[in-house]
């Protein structure tokens, strides 16, 4: 099988494209949440992760990540109106790839393409790519802590096309999010935005290789 010309890499994202976060307030020890009514338990998660997601390139290490945690548990606890421990919060925090993940992945290495996971995540995303599984399917993992910069800036994206060992016009990113969008297009790098329920240009991280393959026979742009 040939790889699609004038690609040689394909960049995804972690979160919400190839890794889902398991429902937190699922996850909790019970006995911190008893007798909470359940709309203020996700409300007081939900401010904790969005929390978490705008300063996880602060993370660039054990320390700042321990800080981090720290930061998050006390909002966690304020939403909560009493203590949370980060062994709490930790403990309330699951990851899993999505079934389609590893398949899709070995469908793209298949083509010859070389992948790179991409994404705005703490000094961690390597570790929980072990955990769940997903770590060998990558040729490379640019963490935005470690890397200096998080979607949308393009430097993310040049750290893992040196990575990928292309050129921009040689890649083709997928993500779930407009940061992954932007971020992409500056780089100039093309993009496919995955949307789990409708509306982007892929359902599935199945739809990849096909539509790459079609690239390949027709010169037909990706996207459609």
């Amino acid at each position: 099988m040939s790889t699609p010309p004038d690609y040689r890499a394909c960049l995804l994202d972690a979160l919400g494209t190839t890794v889902r976060l398991l429902p937190p307030w699922e996850q909790v020890d019970r006995a911190l949440i008893d007798g909470l009514p359940p709309d203020q338990v996700r409300a007081a998660f939900r401010a904790e992760m969005s929390f978490y997601a705008a300063h996880a390139h602060e993370a660039t290490g054990a320390g700042r990540l321990a800080e981090l945690r720290e930061r998050c548990a006390a909002l966690l606890a304020s939403g909560l109106d009493r203590p949370v421990s980060v062994e709490q919060l930790m403990g309330s925090i699951a990851f899993a790839a999505y079934e389609d993940a590893a398949p899709a992945l070995a469908e793209l290495r298949g083509l010859g393409l070389r992948l790179v996971c991409v994404s705005n995540w703490d000094s961690e995303l390597q570790l929980v790519l072990e955990r769940i599984g997903l770590a060998e399917r990558f040729d490379g993992v640019v963490a935005s802590a470690l890397a200096g910069a998080r979607k949308p800036d393009p430097a993310i994206f040049e750290e893992a096309l040196r990575l990928a060992g292309c050129a921009a016009s040689e890649a083709i990113h997928v993500g779930d999010t407009s940061e992954d969008v932007e971020g992409a297009r500056a780089a100039g790098i093309e993009v496919l935005r995955i949307e789990r329920e409708g509306g982007g240009d892929i359902t599935t991280l199945a739809e990849i290789a096909p539509r790459l393959r079609r690239t390949a026979a027709i010169g037909e742009d990706p996207r459609r």
